[in-house]
């Protein structure tokens, strides 16, 4: 997979959907024709950033934190992936004490649901069923 390097790239990937679980968030955005290297390849490999805040640890913390999520990434994301997409994975506290298995679930859970529709009016539908019920 292709990695997130520069800033931009970061920061238009926060203003997509996100998911967060107890050992990471996850950040996804489509990307944008200007993104991809060329207009003419729809199919473009996902890409893949990683980050963790100060307010984790100390730099051999985050270190270790990034090292874990890369390591998840590789496993999940390789398969689950889709073409044409930016995601970002933010390690958490629970990121270092979390165990491997549950970080696997938490990222594969966070894609599900960053991909699944959105559904709109879901407030309105409520109330609806609500007033019958």
């Amino acid at each position: 997979m292709e990695r997130l390097k520069a800033r931009r790239d970061f920061l238009k990937t926060a203003k997509g959907r996100k998911w967060a679980a107890p050992g990471l968030v996850l950040q996804a955005q489509k990307q944008t024709p200007a993104q991809k290297p060329t207009l003419a390849e729809p199919n473009a490999e996902a890409r893949v950033g990683f980050t963790v805040t100060k307010k984790v640890g100390k730099a051999h913390i985050r270190n270790r934190a990034k090292r874990r999520l890369r390591s998840v990434a590789s496993d999940v994301l390789a398969l689950a992936a889709r073409p044409g997409y930016d995601y970002v994975l933010i390690g958490r506290a629970g990121t270092i004490s979390r165990s491997y298995t549950d970080l696997t679930r938490d990222l594969e859970t966070a894609l599900a649901k960053v991909h699944a529709e959105k559904t709109r009016d879901t407030h309105k539908r409520r109330q609806a069923s609500q007033k019958q019920g």
